[in-house]
């Protein structure tokens, strides 16, 4: 079987998040792992670091690439980066998700779609939860 090198890289930076959120690796990894499972993206493993005196960092490791966080709450910072293979998976899915959970007051976002010769940058747009 031959598989597509086709990949979506998308990369955000956030500004202004939920700081308690942003200094827990447990509750991070708890919505990487739903905002990976809600792209359709298959989990491998979990990584989780909490550091002292604060910041986290999660590596969800997807069948399909990875999801990871880093984040520096004493700033308001975090750094999202999601890269999945195929067409199956799409990460803007996952990044959304994020995006909902840590409600940050500005987001800076690329998108490189890679495995087609020259990459490719384009702008994504982020997806906000209508609140009901």
């Amino acid at each position: 079987m031959e598989y597509s090198t086709f990949g979506r890289h998308v990369a955000v930076d956030t500004w202004g998040g939920n700081v308690d959120l942003l200094n827990s690796a447990e509750l991070l990894q708890s919505h990487m792992v739903e905002a990976a499972e809600a792209c359709g993206a298959t989990v491998l493993s979990v990584q989780a670091k909490q550091f002292e005196p604060q910041g986290a960092t999660v590596l969800v490791l997807l069948s399909e690439s990875h999801l990871s966080i880093h984040t520096y709450p004493e700033r308001g910072f975090a750094a999202i980066d999601c890269y999945t293979c195929g067409e199956t998976v799409d990460p803007q899915l996952a990044i959304d998700y994020l995006i909902n959970v840590i409600k940050p007051e500005k987001t800076f976002a690329k998108k490189l779609v890679r495995g087609l010769g020259e990459m490719q940058v384009e702008e994504p747009k982020i997806k906000l939860a209508e609140l009901v």
